[in-house]
């Protein structure tokens, strides 16, 4: 039967496909969003099938229900099988080419009647692709440097499907008798989007049973190999996960090497030699003595170093912040009082204002904002003006209900057009408590054109926040091809925040220009884009991305006080 994984990648496929056929919008997107549903979704989608709850699984209507009930019945789809009749499933990984959009891809595969990679590859190569209508040799450059990097690129897992993984193995593992400790490791730990395999360590004097336990969990297809101190396993949808297993009093040195990054271990690796230690996996060793670390605090004392979070661990001054005692106090989920994107069903939430309300309140939530689609995103059921009039008047209420339980704010996640106008005029933007402004399509535009979208948002006086600002889906779609410097320094100059967002499918914006943003004084804000209740518990993903970047509560606008965040909104118009 097919997992979440297998399901996704086929509305995946279906949402490209559909893209190089010339579908409308509203299709593709929905398609799309379904997709990125299913892979963060808490439970397979084959359970709620079995119970006759496919709708309640988010943004699955009936048309897309029906085809998750074909796929789970029959393994396959006839609505899939007419559509690669039309449009060549190879030319779907045409669109992970940077350069190439839908219509390139069309254009290029009618005319040239080429349907493989490799068969683009060449004819890039042979200058077959410069005479085409809007191309020229600077688009056939663009198109031969987008496939080279296509070629470096892994297979990754996605954080989102890494993480809750890796903890369910550890859950198992540290029920083991004699498990004293249990541990993610490698880039997993450092919390970075995307993973290669799932690295356990384990920290026990007897590995046979903790090996034992490994090898028959749930979902494993292949057991690749098993020993005393490391064994690995395949699962069903190809992710693949190893442990290790240490003895508890050389666990912490362990623990520390195995989560790296490699760069950060050389670094540390030169303290040590400067101190006349030598540092491995297993202990630090000076002379013919041992020295072993059962805690990872031990490692880093040992070095006369503080702790230093695994999040920052990439050599990017994270050892010298630490020598001069300058590491900085990073943000935690418990810092984050207000949720500033949300949508209900209003648009396409599955739940009301007032449910989604009080769930966000049972999490510790002062503030959270409706950011309900604005019109023209048709698939969402974007909101007419009229309809937020309407929905205006249903927050009064519902604020009664609440009390100060929670503020509930009226807002928009307006689209910025591929035009580069928004969604609705100034004069109403001026009449809502918060402006989010999102790209949700035209992202192949060319560099200059979708970077002045942008700008053009960021630069809207009513404009608050500028929505996971490159529009990239962890792992098929890669962000627009934004001036990102030149993004970052209209923010600067407008004071407009830029928001992380804690779906694991996009943070976005990733951690590199999260920094980069912190060291120009723009604000971040951090926001769950939340379409269920469920969704809320991604907040822990885009915490992560902003603890990657060194951000601490104070350079998060959803940490302030409801005063202080009440009196920037308004000060911005």
């Amino acid at each position: 039967m097919m997992n979440n994984r297998q399901l996704a990648d086929t509305f995946t496929l279906i949402a490209n496909l559909s893209e190089i056929k010339g579908e409308v919008i509203y299709v593709i997107l929905a398609y799309r969003k379904a997709s990125e549903n299913l892979m963060t979704l808490g439970r397979e989608a084959s359970e709620y099938w079995k119970e006759g709850k496919l709708r309640e699984i988010p943004g699955v209507g009936k048309a897309i229900a029906e085809k998750i009930d074909e796929l789970l019945t029959t393994g396959k789809l006839e609505f899939l099988e007419k559509l690669n009749q039309e449009v060549p499933a190879s030319l779907a990984d045409w669109l992970q080419v940077t350069g190439l959009g839908p219509k390139k891809i069309a254009l290029i595969w009618k005319t040239l009647n080429i349907t493989a990679l490799s068969e683009l590859e060449s004819a890039a190569k042979n200058g077959q692709l410069r005479d085409l209508p809007g191309m020229g040799t600077k688009s056939e450059a663009a198109i031969l440097e987008g496939i080279s990097a296509l070629a470096r690129r892994s297979g990754r897992i996605p954080l989102g499907r890494a993480y809750p993984l890796a903890h369910e193995i550890i859950a198992t593992l540290k029920r083991v008798k004699g498990v004293v400790a249990a541990e993610p490791a490698g880039s997993l730990r450092r919390m970075r989007s995307t993973v290669g395999d799932l690295d356990i360590l384990v920290a026990s004097q007897d590995s046979s049973a903790v090996m034992e336990a490994f090898i028959n969990l749930p979902g494993v297809s292949r057991v690749l190999g098993k020993g005393e101190t490391k064994s690995s396993i395949e699962f069903s949808d190809g992710v693949r996960a190893q442990v290790w297993v240490h003895a508890p009093e050389k666990f912490g040195t362990a623990l520390q090497y195995a989560t790296g990054s490699k760069d950060h271990n050389v670094q540390l690796s030169q303290i040590a030699l400067a101190k006349g230690l030598s540092l491995s996996e297993h202990s630090f060793t000076k002379a013919n003595e041992e020295i072993f670390c059962a805690t990872e605090e031990k490692v880093y004392e040992t070095l006369g170093l503080p702790w230093i979070p695994p999040e920052l661990r990439e050599d990017h001054g994270e050892v010298q912040a630490a020598k001069t005692n300058n590491l900085p106090k990073l943000i935690q989920v418990k810092d984050i009082k207000a949720d500033l994107q949300t949508h209900s069903t209003w648009s396409d939430g599955k739940l009301s204002m007032l449910e989604m309300a009080q769930a966000a309140a049972r999490r510790g939530m002062k503030i959270i904002a409706f950011t309900d689609h604005s019109v023209s995103l048709g698939v969402t059921g974007g909101l007419s003006m009229e309809d937020h009039k309407k929905q205006a008047t249903e927050i009064k209420k519902i604020q009664k209900q609440l009390g100060d339980k929670i503020l509930v704010l009226h807002a928009s996640e307006v689209e910025i057009k591929a035009d580069g106008t928004l969604d609705y005029p100034d004069e109403f933007l001026a009449t809502l408590d918060l402006v989010v402004a999102s790209m949700h399509t035209g992202l192949r535009q060319p560099r200059e054109k979708v970077t002045q979208r942008t700008i053009n948002a960021i630069r809207n006086p009513h404009v608050d926040i500028i929505g996971h600002p490159t529009g990239r889906l962890i792992p098929d779609r890669e962000g627009a091809d934004l001036d990102m410097e030149a993004v970052l320094n209209a923010a600067a100059e407008t004071g407009v925040a830029l928001e992380i967002n804690a779906h694991p499918s996009r943070l976005d914006l990733d951690d590199m220009y999260a920094r980069r943003a912190k060291e120009l004084g723009i604000p971040i804000t951090i926001n769950t884009d939340s379409h269920s209740e469920a969704d809320f518990d991604n907040l822990f993903y885009g915490v992560a991305t902003a603890r990657r970047a060194w951000l601490t509560k104070d350079d998060v606008i959803n940490c302030w006080s409801a005063k202080k965040l009440l009196n920037w909104l308004e000060k911005r118009g």
